[in-house]
């Protein structure tokens, strides 16, 4: 791996600066640098952090050494400091105002404002240090260098490895501020698109479904020309929810949709039907995890682990130690009852709760392992 320094003015690096928020293409000094490769992420820094380096260029105070890596062809790319790099390219574009005495505001300035400042801008140099190497050389700089910033995700790390016109098309749909799969989806899925956890999501989603790791579903799809079916799955997805739960929750939001759709997606519902059984569960208090009742009404009540209904507590299996003086109910009908430890007694419902029983001390009590087993096993 081969780095080399270069010192380059902020002026020569704003020229030819274009920002394409439709195709997600940035370029820079004279459209030889991009700024965004695919591994790179959406642009993250807040206004705090943006006018956080424009002050720093306006003291005159060293920036952090941004590095680009050598196509070998009089192009560049952005390995790390794109957030810096946008952050003056935008203010010089006129996308925000900062103060020239950050103690002392007066007024406001944009890049048209002062001339005077903007040419301080304009003149400020900056460390860059160019690296030449093989893609894999150049990956793992990329991680290193990212260990003393704000840490890559998992899928912004694999964006890094697939890239190509698949993960471009991927992108553009699910990565970008308010993109498509957000508007669609944002009631449904948690996260945020430009740290590209929507698109982990349906990765993940997809490669469960066929039985891969997203590694391996990215890897087998990466030379294709397009991410259609990618997209169609989650318009799919979105589109089953919608129909067979018409009455939006809020506690829909977070759900493992995907892995709901690849089990009963294919599957026919009365969403009526669905609809009266949610709304029973949802005031049964005997249902802990109310984001389980979907998968469990789904599954036609047969995941009831989903919903994680109430165990007895501690002190509730006390009491009903002291209740059977330690003796298995069903070992003393066998005729055969000796006292256990409590640790060695397990509590249970004597009713079972998918049959109308509740966790309550009357419907409680503790049975030995043997016939706890056998109780399970029913």
């Amino acid at each position: 791996m081969e780095v080399k320094p270069f010192q380059v003015s902020v002026r020569e690096i704003f020229d030819g600066y274009l920002n394409d928020e439709e195709s997600g293409q940035v370029v820079a000094f004279g459209g030889k640098l991009n700024v965004r490769p695919a591994y790179q992420r959406e642009f993250v820094y807040n206004a705090e952090q943006q006018e956080a380096v424009m002050h720093t260029i306006l003291n005159d105070f060293p920036l952090n050494v941004i590095y680009w890596s050598d196509n070998g062809d009089g192009t560049y790319e952005m390995i790390d400091g794109q957030q810096r790099t946008l952050s003056f390219c935008e203010w010089l574009n006129n996308g925000f105002s900062i103060f020239a005495n950050p103690n002392a505001p007066k007024m406001p300035y944009y890049a048209h404002t002062s001339e005077v400042i903007k040419e301080r801008v304009l003149n400020y140099k900056l460390m860059v240090y160019i690296c030449k190497g093989t893609d894999v050389e150049k990956l793992e700089w990329f991680k290193v260098i990212n260990i003393a910033g704000e840490k890559l995700n998992d899928q912004e790390l694999r964006n890094a490895v697939y890239t190509g016109q698949w993960l471009a098309d991927a992108k553009q749909f699910f990565s970008k501020r308010n993109c498509i799969a957000y508007k669609l989806g944002e009631k449904y899925l948690t996260g945020s698109p430009i740290r590209q956890e929507y698109l982990e999501s349906v990765l993940y989603w997809i490669s469960s479904a066929i039985g891969l790791t997203i590694e391996e579903l990215m890897a087998r799809h990466q030379g294709d020309a397009s991410a259609t079916p990618l997209k169609d799955y989650y318009r799919g997805m979105i589109n089953w929810i919608e129909q067979t739960f018409p009455n939006y929750r809020k506690l829909m939001r977070g759900i493992e949709w995907g892995l709901l759709f690849n089990d009963f997606g294919f599957r026919t519902y009365n969403p009526e039907e669905l609809e009266k059984q949610i709304s029973e569960l949802l005031l049964d208090e005997d249902v802990t995890r109310q984001k389980g009742i979907y998968e469990y009404v789904l599954s036609g009540k047969t995941r009831e682990k989903a919903l994680s209904i109430r165990q007895f507590s501690e002190n509730d299996r006390r009491r009903m130690y002291e209740r059977q003086q330690g003796i298995c109910p069903l070992c003393e009908k066998e005729g055969r009852g000796v006292k256990l430890e409590l640790s060695e007694m397990h509590a249970d419902h004597k009713i079972p709760w998918s049959r109308g029983g509740h966790t309550t001390l009357e419907n409680g009590w503790l049975l030995c392992r043997r016939h706890n087993l056998e109780k399970s096993d029913k």
